[in-house]
């Protein structure tokens, strides 16, 4: 039987790595990537193989979803690495992932890293514990409007609760949900401001563990009309009352008047 390690790549390139990570890929006779759930800067996963000497091979969400390539790798090596943007387990498909394998008699490891789900609430100076539960926003499709999103960072707002708000992609077709246009999305769904008020504080975090990363801070209506430059994009809908240190850590981010 063989041993399926998840190693995570953090949110920059492969310095993020850690040498525990490093030896865990070296020591690994099939490595895959995946940048369906976020994508590393351009040509990380090139580099890497580079580095380690071997061809990193990409598996898009229905190959890894459908879990055969790395069950029939496990089947034949006795040790495969998959490596994941971000943290592993941050992610409920590396989960089923990581329970097929012991389905199926293989044993797993786990090698963290640095997660989105508190990289950008530390970036931007929130409280961890004062968040709620975390909401994905997806592309629009014709016909269909959920506002489960919007009932979900009320509910958050209404027990004095921080919301991270996840953006959709695409990679395999050059698509990321900007935060400019995931608050015209949300404003289009709530265009009363019944569930974020037009005056409500919003936060986004651009870039998170990149070297261009970035903050900004402002009401509703005024970050719409922001260019937060490159994805990936995070965008925290602030709980209506803020301790006294999170306001000042978000004044550093503030935005000007456009």
């Amino acid at each position: 039987m063989g041993e399926l390690v998840f190693v995570g790549l953090g949110l920059g390139d492969e310095e993020g790595l850690s040498r525990r990570a490093l030896g865990a890929l070296r020591a690994a006779g099939a490595v895959f990537a995946e940048e369906y759930t976020a994508t590393a800067p351009p040509g990380t996963i090139e580099r890497l193989g580079d580095a380690l000497g071997r061809p990193i091979e990409r598996l898009g969400r229905a190959e890894l979803e459908s879990e055969r390539p790395i069950l029939a790798a496990l089947a034949r090596t006795e040790t495969v690495a998959l490596l994941v943007v971000g943290d592993p387990f941050a992610a409920t498909t590396h989960v089923a992932l990581r329970l097929a394998a012991e389905r199926e008699g293989h044993s797993w490891r786990y090698v963290p890293n640095a997660s989105i789900l508190t990289a950008a609430p530390g970036f931007l100076g929130l409280m961890p514990y004062r968040f709620g539960r975390t909401v994905s926003l997806p592309f629009p499709v014709s016909g269909f409007a959920p506002t489960s999103p919007l009932e979900q960072i009320s509910g958050n707002r209404a027990n004095g609760l921080h919301t991270l708000l996840l953006l959709d992609l695409r990679p395999e077709e050059g698509r990321y949900l900007t935060a400019s246009e995931a608050l015209t999305i949300l404003r289009e769904r709530d265009p009363t401001g019944a569930k974020i008020p037009e005056d409500a504080p919003i936060a986004v975090a651009a870039r998170v563990g990149r070297d261009d990363v970035r903050g900004f801070y402002g009401p509703f209506e005024r970050l719409r009309s922001v260019d937060f430059g490159p994805p990936m994009h995070a965008v925290v809908v602030p709980a209506p009352e803020l301790h006294f240190e999170e306001a000042a850590a978000l004044e550093r981010f503030r935005v000007g008047p456009g």
